[in-house]
């Protein structure tokens, strides 16, 4: 079957699949305690999507042309057995790359248990080395050298290049840019630099906290020899750099300043199942009710046609005052 594309002729490659909705952290840029406390109601398990059904319509997905499925939350560590899921989708023929988003608290115990159901890559979100700092961003006192096991743990079980997100904001962590460079200098990781973004409606974003990825180049550049490193394909959002003489990848995400909507080839499945089409979308489209009402995979794949062709989200080529006050699905709900 030829691939997909929607209005303006991109084509459907990746499928993003958030499992859970709930976090063990409560990072100020994605789910502030002042909105997600303790009294915050999570989806009930009886409504999250079942590895059966996720199963069906990554099959259906990858028809019509996704090679990449990326697992993320919420927390995607906290859904049980979740090697399950990574061991099935490795079974379905034509997908290319399983990678997995966490936040690394539970990679020590899950690591080697993810590589050998047959994951390929993980992402782990690292926004500081500074202690302070990185416990005042989770804002649950979770510490710092914690999450650097679990990276190591990513990095003994075979699951390299690991990549490392650091969500940077004006006058919180910004300063510890170039250490955290440093510190992974003899290691073989890739560490992206990504712009604080106005992802839903309660982390209360502000164009003035954004620090753009050029500034943050220049920063690096002016204290380590940098070289630019090819594309690994069509669409890779990040825009990559070595370090010269040492194994570090450097990559910067500018969604904010150098908006990357032409090439967005990327759907977003959320942990009820409902598909976006765009991380800044306001509503979704139900496949959960599609598939618990009989529909089989030909009915999810004629559906996602369906929607695909009609998408032409570029919400970060058009964002604005009046965009922004557009009711937005929250990142914890559908993943980044």
């Amino acid at each position: 079957m030829p691939a997909v594309t929607d209005t303006l002729g991109r084509p459907l490659r990746d499928l993003r699949i958030s499992v859970t909705d709930r976090c063990n952290f409560r990072c100020t840029y994605c789910m502030p305690k002042e909105v997600f406390g303790n009294d915050f109601v999570f989806m009930p398990r009886e409504e999250l999507l079942h590895y059966g059904e996720i199963g069906v319509i990554v099959r259906a997905a990858v028809s019509l042309g996704v090679k990449k499925v990326r697992i993320t939350g919420g927390e995607p560590l906290l859904r049980k057995e979740i090697e399950w899921l990574v061991r099935g989708l490795r079974k379905i023929d034509g997908l290319e790359d399983i990678a997995m988003t966490t936040n690394g608290s539970a990679l020590p115990l899950k690591a080697e248990l993810l590589a050998e159901a047959g994951l390929d890559r993980i992402t782990v979100s690292l926004d500081s080395l500074d202690d302070d700092t990185f416990r005042a961003m989770n804002d649950v006192e979770f510490p710092v050298a914690r999450v650097l096991d679990g990276i190591d743990a990513a990095l003994e079980a075979g699951l390299s290049p690991v990549k490392i997100n650091m969500v940077v904001k004006r006058g919180v962590n910004d300063a510890d840019v170039l250490p955290m460079v440093e510190h992974f200098l003899g290691k073989p990781v890739v560490l992206r630099f990504i712009e604080f973004m106005d992802v839903g409606t309660t982390n209360g974003w502000r164009l003035e906290d954004v620090v753009p990825a050029g500034e943050l180049f220049q920063t690096i550049a002016a204290a380590l020899p940098l070289e630019p490193a090819d594309p690994n394909y069509v669409g890779e959002v990040a825009r990559r750099f070595r370090v010269k003489g040492h194994p570090l990848e450097l990559g910067f995400i500018s969604s904010v300043t150098q908006p990357f909507c032409s090439d967005c080839h990327r759907a977003r499945l959320s942990a009820d199942g409902k598909l976006y089409t765009c991380l800044f979308a306001s509503e979704g489209h139900d496949f959960k009710a599609l598939i618990r009402a009989g529909a089989d995979e030909d009915a999810v794949r004629e559906r996602l046609i369906e929607i695909w062709q009609a998408r032409g989200d570029r919400y970060s080529e058009i964002r604005s005052d009046d965009t922004q006050d557009l009711p937005k699905v929250e990142m914890s709900y559908i993943g980044g």
